[in-house]
């Protein structure tokens, strides 16, 4: 008996010790990569998209005030330059601009796309606007851009219908809601918020890096899935093309606002690249994510931003079957192999399949 109870407490040393050979040595910073991508990209990105919106207030006050395509113009253009510095606040749907309660994530919540005219119109009439309500595709970035744009370029008649009192005040609430929730995302993390999401440094659920992690891969699929695929009408069950259904559909900046998505997440993911560095196959991955990449933002620079993506589409389709191809191509390296490597579980539901 002592002989088979030393066999056995031998082969459990043995088996033991041959595990220990096989556990990974957890010696990245993640610390450290959080705070460089906290002080370089995310509080940067919210300050500056708070200084934009502040700008939409004051110039839609102007235009409210004196209604004239002059004005007009220049809201139009400042609320471009919001809705692009949006694009580099996108990723970041965690912490105070992450769901509580009934609020959704601040994506959902101001740039829901596509809005939702009748519902917009009959608010309007009414002059009975609810912010904060379920209606997310009757709000935010897509439902200013809506008020302010004309599909035929007629601006003349968007000035025109200002001349109403509620279309007057539904605008002002509009743009004040937009400045409320960003205001609130944007002080959150320059108050003691970016010090517990660098602090939170492990790879569990909830820790800081799962959700960075997270909601760039969730960013991606929203971008691949909504921006490009559902319009073209590559997803399953559409049967055709939804050129109504683009990002930016009545300004025509669908393109132009797509570039800027890809490029906020490819400067995200590259804040990884030391991380995917420090374990094995890491620098497989990078190098074929890298290839990948740069297939995918030749396919989209190959599109033109004029004419919009929505004529484009409706003029020939099949021209954007080779970027939606690429952009299908670089999800497993984002999500399924980038997850695998660096131990960090998809937390959020997906229907992709990777």
């Amino acid at each position: 008996m002592k002989k088979i109870a030393f066999i056995f407490a031998f082969s459990l040393f043995v088996l033991a010790s041959c595990n220990n050979d096989n556990v990974t040595q957890d010696n990245f910073d993640r610390k450290a990569m959080l705070q460089d991508v906290a002080q370089t990209l995310i509080k940067p990105a919210f300050a500056t998209l708070r200084n934009k919106v502040d700008s939409v207030v004051t110039l839609s006050a102007t235009f409210v005030q004196t209604p004239n395509l002059e004005n007009l113009t220049k809201l139009q253009k400042i609320w471009e330059n919001a809705y692009l510095s949006y694009q580099n606040a996108t990723a970041y749907n965690f912490g105070a601009a992450g769901e509580e309660g009934i609020r959704k994530s601040l994506q959902e919540e101001i740039a829901t796309f596509p809005a939702k005219i009748d519902s917009i119109e009959s608010v309007i009439t009414k002059n009975n606007a609810n912010f904060n309500n379920f209606q997310r595709d009757a709000r935010g970035f897509l439902a200013l851009e809506y008020l302010l744009f004309d599909l035929a370029g007629n601006h003349s008649q968007i000035v025109t219908k200002f001349a109403e009192a509620n279309r007057k005040t539904f605008l002002t609430g509009l743009v004040g809601n937009l400045k409320t929730r960003i205001d609130a995302v944007a002080t959150s993390w320059e108050g003691s918020y970016m010090q517990d999401f660098i602090n939170n440094d492990g790879t569990s659920a909830g820790s800081s890096t799962s959700l960075l992690y997270n909601e760039f891969v969730k960013s991606f699929e929203f971008m691949k899935n909504y921006k490009v695929a559902t319009p073209l009408g590559k997803r399953a069950g559409l049967t055709r093309t939804y050129p109504e259904l683009v990002e930016a559909y009545y300004s025509g900046k669908s393109i132009k606002m797509l570039k800027a998505h890809l490029n906020t997440l490819e400067t995200l993911w590259r804040k990884f690249i030391p991380y995917l560095q420090s374990v094995e196959g890491g620098n497989a991955l990078i190098s074929a994510t890298e290839a990948q990449l740069a297939s995918t933002k030749n396919a989209l620079n190959a599109v033109a931003e004029t004419p919009s993506f929505s004529a484009q589409i409706i003029a020939s389709p099949a021209s954007f079957d080779v970027l939606n191809t690429e952009f299908q191509k670089l999800t497993p390296h984002f999500k399924s192999s980038m997850s695998s490597l660096l131990g960090i579980a998809i937390t959020y539901a997906s229907g992709d399949g990777d």
